[in-house]
């Protein structure tokens, strides 16, 4: 199930990016602004060389690899690990953003493996880079990755346990230790308890038994 949700949604982003991509080579200006709303947002139509952002320019065969690389680790999990619906959905968005830039670097101009990515998306007030769909995609899932692992969720659905109740696990059984000594003590008081009941016992005995008879005079002698 986590990898069907994962295949789909991964599809899903990377149809998307790749429309808004040939939309934009259709219809923008090659590096010419395109204000849509005010400076909030404009279309700026570039080839990317670099990775996402327009960085690092100049060594387009690294981020080839390194996106091929995360995509077949993305595929990997869904295969063999993910079974959290979370992970399933962050994954596959994350995943569609990676193949659509590294369809790119595949199939666009000037050729495998440094093919130049379509960028268009401008908002000075966010930064400074031109971007596009899949970027976005990337930088949010990303994000989204280190949500899920900050409060413990595991790729397959459980939560790993918080510090705080590890501790407190840990202390219980130092305050489960009073029956024992509970025991000992009322062990004690019922001890003392029997000492004075067989101290009153024998003190009833001795009221109780006859005193031994006094001892008679004898005749008293006479004087001659």
């Amino acid at each position: 199930m986590a990898g069907t949700t994962i295949a789909i949604l991964a599809i899903l982003v990377l149809a998307a990016d790749q429309f808004a991509k040939h939309f934009a080579i259709l219809t923008l200006p090659p590096e010419r602004n395109v204000p849509i709303i005010g400076d909030l947002l404009g279309f700026y139509l570039i080839r990317n060389s670099g990775a996402a952002f327009s960085l690092g320019e100049g060594v387009t065969w690294v981020f080839t690899i390194a996106l091929m690389l995360v995509a077949l680790g993305i595929i990997w999990l869904a295969l063999t690990r993910v079974r959290s619906r979370a992970w399933a959905v962050v994954l596959g968005l994350l995943l569609g953003g990676v193949l659509g830039n590294l369809t790119d670097r595949v199939l666009r101009a000037p050729g495998f493996p440094v093919g130049h990515v379509v960028d268009f998306i401008s908002t000075p007030w966010l930064m400074p880079a031109i971007y596009n769909v899949a970027d976005i995609f990337i930088t949010t899932m990303m994000i989204g990755v280190a949500l899920l692992v900050l409060t413990g969720r595991r790729f397959d659905g459980t939560r790993e346990p918080r510090a705080g109740a590890a501790f407190e696990d840990d202390d219980a059984p130092n305050g489960i230790d009073d029956s024992p000594a509970g025991d000992d003590v009322s062990g004690a008081e019922s001890t003392g308890a029997d000492a004075s009941d067989e101290v009153e016992t024998e003190g009833e005995d001795d009221a109780s038994r006859p005193a031994p008879p006094a001892d008679e005079p004898g005749p008293t002698p006479t004087r001659a």
